[in-house]
């Protein structure tokens, strides 16, 4: 496979957009992991999958993200055309509108008490879009709003490695309990994805847009509940808990979810910020 740059994005866009062609085409400052983002022009973005494991969320955004844009006041991002294979890249690609914003992190946010209500606000405004027919969890997505239990072997082994700087005891049982339940509703839309890579902020502040929608799914919502303890503290979590709802046994599993995320983050990044943050409050019974 070539290499994901600005030439062989204007090869693609030459070959199968040839209207869109020429237009200034860069790199977006801040990408990530599972895709690569170009801005072009002034408003529209190429984003291609950086591996097969990724390809098939190309259509599955492309049919589901105007259903979920009809449905939300948070802007989510719109695809204006799907490309195929070409140029010596084999997979699907996608051309989207642009979406204004600064990237959330940390050290941007300045009222995080504000901005865990209005996550939380839009995650329960996401659970609510109409789900018949909606993609289940599965290869897709990594299974995220699935059963959790596929998860047992790693979230061990990962509890296990970073024994020697953690509590076994009360981590794994964290872990059983939330593999104690099961969603008992209708399956309900999720992110997937819910982190500060994927969260707009207009200057303000203020959450404006929700973007990266390629893990989301119908079925349990508790894997999106994660950022209660990833990248909030304990005033704003509250908050998030308080906009979000549900049930108890749902934040036991995304108790779980935290666990896991964080648990095999550190075996591979010792110090990852968020990761110890969500491992310390877990553990302290948050």
């Amino acid at each position: 496979m070539r290499a994901i740059d600005e030439r062989l994005v204007d090869d693609l866009l030459r070959e199968q957009f040839p209207e869109w062609a020429g237009l200034p085409l860069r790199r977006v400052d801040e990408d990530g992991w599972d895709n690569r983002s170009f801005r072009l022009g002034e408003a529209m973005s190429v984003r291609l999958p950086s591996g097969a494991g990724y390809a098939d969320q190309v259509g599955k955004e492309a049919e589901w993200l105007p259903v979920l844009a009809r449905h939300l006041s948070v802007r989510v991002p719109k695809v204006l055309g799907v490309g195929q294979p070409g140029a010596g890249y084999p997979f699907p690609w996608s051309v989207r509108g642009w979406i204004a914003g600064e990237t959330a992190s940390d050290a941007r946010v300045v009222d995080a008490v504000g901005l865990a209500g209005e996550l939380g606000g839009f995650l329960k405004a996401l659970q609510g879009v109409p789900s018949v027919g909606g993609p289940p969890p599965g290869r897709h997505n990594f299974l995220r709003g699935g059963d959790l239990a596929v998860y047992d072997a790693g979230a061990r082994e990962g509890l296990g490695r970073i024994a020697d700087r953690f509590d076994l005891g009360k981590g794994l049982a964290i872990w059983e309990r939330a593999l104690a339940s099961r969603w008992q509703g209708p399956p309900v839309w999720l992110h997937g994805d819910v982190a500060w890579g994927n969260i707009l902020l207009d200057d303000q502040g203020r959450l404006t847009a929700m973007i990266d929608f390629g893990c989301c799914a119908v079925g349990d919502p508790a894997c999106d509940l994660v950022a209660a303890w990833r990248m909030f503290d304990a005033p704003a979590r509250r908050a998030f808990q308080e906009a979000v709802g549900l049930d108890a046994a749902t934040w036991d599993r995304a108790r779980g979810w935290a666990l896991w995320k964080s648990a095999i983050t550190l075996v591979e990044r010792p110090e990852d910020a968020e990761s110890l943050r969500a491992m310390k409050a877990l553990l302290a019974g948050a």
